[in-house]
């Protein structure tokens, strides 16, 4: 593989970065975002979340621990591209099992390496995030312009239909009997999720993001997940009416898209964050305890604190910029949070989420 060969990112406000072909050689589109995470690349590039973007790592050197089976999110690699500084061509680590640029290129993944990820980085920052395209096949600026007047913008777009599964199944790893039927609506859903519902006593079925209210009411779970999922929460509108059809059914627990999801259920309203907050290290307030947690984030939306309507308590709070980080409804039970508490990659300081979704789960069954 010729690692000298030229590529190309060209954003849509006319900023051009000239680089070096990292990955699959040849064209990709996708919305422009940044992740501060120093490590975890693997759980980003499958994470679903990340469908029709090009994720740029913020960290200088990406692949030192190369590649491996067991630290996937998803079935593959979900990012539209990925932007780097340097590749570490030869991993070291016992569980690697191939380079990152290897891996790449087996799922044909269009990548760029040695631009200047902090000039970008700091441009995306200022300017929003935004669409851009990479080429190591064709480096007309012109062409690729006009290539990218066509790529739709991130505001609207429902892309939960292009990563939810197509078909129910059950989620079973371990083998041994759980004591919670839960009924796990996939908008993009991350494998750890899963794991860790199933570590919490869980008896998981993954369903479909457009599986109908009176279906789910009829599954008879006694919990209601909502998974994390990429693009516009406004735009799943048959989430929305479906969650306004089970509330109060079953005891709900959303994350991500899924918080963001139950909030519009709710009547509450989102809206696009300039650039979004993705990495594994940003500051949360618990306003319920006033406990600050560490966390992993990966969103470009977010739930309008000033539009919650009276039977719902903001309960965490983002640190940097005061936008909403959970819910809960007063009046049934139902709660939510924006960041990833399945910690994959991340911290663990919030795991105590899914203890308190089978707490809520257990003193329904009470009741």
């Amino acid at each position: 593989m010729d690692t000298d060969q030229s590529a190309v990112l060209l954003l849509e406000d006319g900023r051009v970065f000239q680089g070096l072909t990292f990955g699959h050689v040849g064209e990709t589109c996708g919305e422009v975002c940044f992740n501060t995470g120093m490590s975890g690349y693997q759980e980003i590039l499958t994470d679903p979340s990340y469908c029709k973007q090009i994720v740029t790592m913020t960290a200088p050197h990406i692949g030192n621990y190369g590649v491996n089976p067991e630290d996937i999110e998803s079935d593959r690699i979900q990012v539209a591209g990925f932007i780097i500084k340097e590749e570490t061509v030869t991993p070291s680590n016992w569980r690697s099992v191939q380079s990152i640029g290897n891996y790449l290129r087996d799922q044909e993944i269009v990548g760029i390496q040695d631009i200047d990820t902090r000039a970008l980085t700091r441009h995306i920052r200022d300017q929003g995030a935004m669409n851009g395209i990479i080429s190591a096949i064709n480096l007309d600026i012109d062409n690729l312009t006009k290539k990218l007047r066509q790529v739709p913008s991130m505001a609207g777009l429902d892309l939960a239909r292009e990563v939810t599964t197509g078909k129910s199944f059950h989620w079973a790893k371990n083998g041994s009997a759980k004591k919670y039927k839960v009924a796990a609506i996939d908008f993009g859903i991350k494998h750890n999720i899963l794991r860790l519902l199933e570590d919490h006593d869980c008896d998981i079925t993954v369903l479909p993001a457009n599986t109908s209210a009176q279906d789910i009411i009829d599954f008879d779970a006694d919990g209601i997940f909502l998974s994390n999922g990429p693009g516009d929460p406004a735009a799943v509108t048959y989430g929305v009416d479906m969650v306004k059809e089970v509330l109060g059914h079953k005891p709900i627990f959303g994350i991500c898209l899924g918080h963001q999801i139950l909030a519009l259920a709710l009547g509450a309203k989102t809206f696009k964050l300039k650039f979004g907050h993705r990495g594994i290290n940003h500051p949360v307030k618990n306003l319920e305890t006033g406990i600050v947690e560490i966390t992993s984030q990966n969103h470009g939306f977010a739930v309008d604190l000033d539009s919650l309507p009276d039977n719902v308590i903001p309960t965490h709070m983002n640190l940097n910029d005061n936008t909403s980080e959970g819910i809960r409804c007063k009046d049934k039970p139902a709660f939510s949070v924006q960041y990833h508490p399945e910690s994959s990659p991340g911290p663990h300081d919030s795991r105590y989420l899914f203890q308190r979704f089978v707490d809520m789960i257990e003193h329904a069954k009470k009741n």
